[in-house]
């Protein structure tokens, strides 16, 4: 598969106070049609504005949420429908988010194995990581947010695993933030990946801007 890039408008998990701005600078890139942030960092109100402005762009949008416990998973659920998101991805997989999403009309890419801390580790054993996949599916998940390089002995080979093997979905989040590892992206094939540390941090054209670090990705994928 060939994989697309998520922008998330986020550094260091927290959604940037310019979002706005940075957005408007780079809607106009036609190969970049995804574009998220967290549900921190933002007034709900201007969280609304963005997502407003981003499908009026003719953008996909996914609002992040990475909590743990069911009432906060539920907030960042009813967050993400109040603000109108495509997608809502992370949160701990409980039946209530799941149930919310689902009568709002709102796809859900939970996080899988076991996830915890601030910043974010993964563990579990690839098999048991896989199979929580599976069991989710039967629940009706169609889809995955796997922190695949914060796992806690070796995401690559997790990643490579984890998407040969389950038939959904995946979005590999974070730490994308080399050439290398775009490479590496399409060589696992997931549906996506997350970008957006990365290009705050100039970690593509150091020289440039932020626009002209997407620019350099964009481009770069275009080619491959």
């Amino acid at each position: 598969m060939r994989p697309d890039i998520i922008v998330m408008l986020t550094h260091h998990d927290v959604t940037v106070p310019n979002a706005a701005e940075v957005f408007e600078e780079c809607k106009d890139i036609e190969a970049v049609k995804l574009w998220g942030f967290k549900n921190v960092g933002l007034p709900k109100d201007q969280m609304k504005a963005l997502t407003a402005a981003m499908k009026a762009a003719g953008k996909t949008t996914f609002l992040e949420v990475v909590t743990y416990d069911e009432e906060s998973c539920l907030d960042g659920a009813q967050t993400a429908i109040d603000c109108g998101f495509d997608y809502l991805m992370g949160t701990i997989y409980y039946d209530s988010v799941a149930k919310l999403l689902k009568d709002n009309g709102m796809d859900y890419l939970p996080f899988v194995g076991k996830v915890s801390g601030s910043p974010s580790i993964l563990e579990g054993s690839n098999t048991e990581i896989i199979q929580n996949a599976k069991d989710l599916m039967e629940k009706g998940v169609t889809g995955f947010d796997i922190l695949a390089y914060r796992h806690v002995v070796d995401g690559e080979k997790l990643a490579y695993e984890f998407c040969a093997a389950v038939p959904a979905r995946i979005c590999i989040a974070g730490s994308i933030n080399s050439f290398a590892r775009i490479d590496t992206m399409f060589d696992i094939g997931p549906w996506t990946f997350t970008m957006g540390s990365a290009l705050f941090e100039k970690k593509f054209l150091p020289e440039g801007s932020f626009r002209e670090n997407l620019i350099a990705v964009a481009d770069y994928m275009a080619k491959k």
